[in-house]
């Protein structure tokens, strides 16, 4: 692809060549935030039995209104253990199983306790406050759709449907590599001209979030065997992210090096600002994503490219970008002429919806700044300038 692609290039270039993982079968108390790659069913009708949603007495709802004997008590986990005769009533506690012969329960509010009677005044409908057996899911039925990752209502919602054992997508396996003589890890003493290295821990974090398996290689100076040796290794993954090093300075060495080891390079340089230096490629199956080193055009190019990928590797259906919408505030922003350009901001509500309002210091390498941000602003690339007030389409940053 010659010359700079837009966006949404970029991400059909990326989402073409990305397949999902192999899937393999991941204990339940494993899975929470796995994705689905095989529906999961229900083992048991849920509930399993007619149950009571109230504390109160279990009835026929033809004896009613009228005086009943209290002939026994049910509670979660003790069924009376016989069943309803005509004109008696049995006490019952929420959850516990409505006993045969009985087609409603009265709440407890709703009665006079008379020694072991129970007056009830009003007449009570059939099926009322009785959970029926399988009305929330049938035993086989699909409780979670495939291609969903699982958050703590799906892994709750299978514990209470029996499910043991999950077929999920395997986690994609990502190494991640910075490169750049200046780069010291924080702790050590900086010299002149040196800098503490920040994008591998961003970048892993900000990966692990999308559900991938991350190891960091060691950063690397700007040496050609330093770099042979550390992207041959980041190779070996399914996925080879690397920060710095792609542009076209004397020391970005790495689009060279990697196009030694076969990667064939897809695109190089999008019309988004931050983040126009972004390459990718795939060697095999791998995919390889070149950062820019400034650390928000690395962040920038992680939300609109690396997590539609990491997403797609595990089989989520729809793993593009999930802009919405929302008003900008704080003034007119001008648009830039020749690229989209993505505005760090911070999200606030309103009784109209969601509210943009942009940080100061939108420059590529002020990462602190970026620490208050919450949300990437897309500004569409064109004329003039986009209104104070106006819809425009944002990012949500985890």
């Amino acid at each position: 692809m010659p010359g700079l692609v837009t966006i949404a290039e970029a991400l059909h270039a990326v989402i073409a060549r990305t397949r999902p993982l192999d899937a393999e079968q991941v204990a339940l108390g494993d899975a929470h935030g796995r994705v689905l790659a095989r529906a999961a069913v229900s083992v048991v009708d849920l509930p399993p039995f007619a149950s009571s949603a109230m504390d109160g007495y279990a009835v026929r709802a033809a004896d009613t209104p009228g005086r009943l004997p209290v002939a026994a008590s049910a509670a979660a986990g003790r069924p009376a253990g016989r069943p309803l005769a005509p004109g008696e009533a049995i006490a019952i506690a929420t959850g516990a199983v409505v006993p045969a012969g009985a087609d409603a329960v009265v709440p407890i509010e709703l009665v006079v306790l008379h020694d072991n009677s129970v007056e009830i005044p009003a007449a009570v409908a059939r099926e009322a406050n009785v959970r029926p057996q399988g009305g929330d899911v049938r035993a086989g039925a699909e409780v979670v759709p495939a291609g969903v990752r699982l958050g703590p209502a799906h892994v709750g919602a299978l514990a209470a449907a029996g499910a043991t054992e999950l077929t999920c997508t395997r986690l994609p396996r990502v190494r991640v590599l910075t490169t750049g003589t200046e780069l010291r890890r924080p702790g050590e003493s900086l010299r002149s001209g040196e800098i503490y290295e920040s994008n591998s821990t961003m970048l892993a974090a900000a990966l692990e979030s999308a559900g991938a398996s991350v190891e960091i290689l060691q950063p690397v100076a700007d040496d050609l065997a330093a770099h042979r040796h550390a992207i041959a290794e980041g190779l070996e993954a399914d996925v080879l992210v690397t920060s710095g090093g792609v542009s076209v300075g004397t020391h970005d060495l790495v689009r060279s090096v990697e196009r030694e080891l076969g990667v064939e390079e897809v695109f190089w340089g999008v019309a988004v600002k931050p983040g126009k230096p972004l390459a990718f490629g795939v060697r095999g199956s791998t995919l390889v994503f070149g950062l820019p080193g400034n650390p928000v055009s690395a962040l920038v190019g992680f939300e609109l490219f690396v997590r539609p990928a990491i997403r797609a590797l595990q089989g989520v259906p729809e793993p593009l970008p999930r802009f919405e919408r929302g008003r900008l505030t704080g003034g007119a922003r001008r648009r830039n002429p020749e690229r989209d350009e993505l505005v760090r901001a911070r999200l606030l509500s309103s009784s109209d919806g969601a509210v943009l309002e942009p940080l100061s210091g939108q420059e590529s390498h002020m990462i602190a700044r970026a620490a208050s941000a919450d949300a990437l602003v897309l500004i569409s690339r064109g004329e003039g300038e986009v209104a104070d007030g106006s819809l425009v389409d944002f990012l949500r940053l985890d």
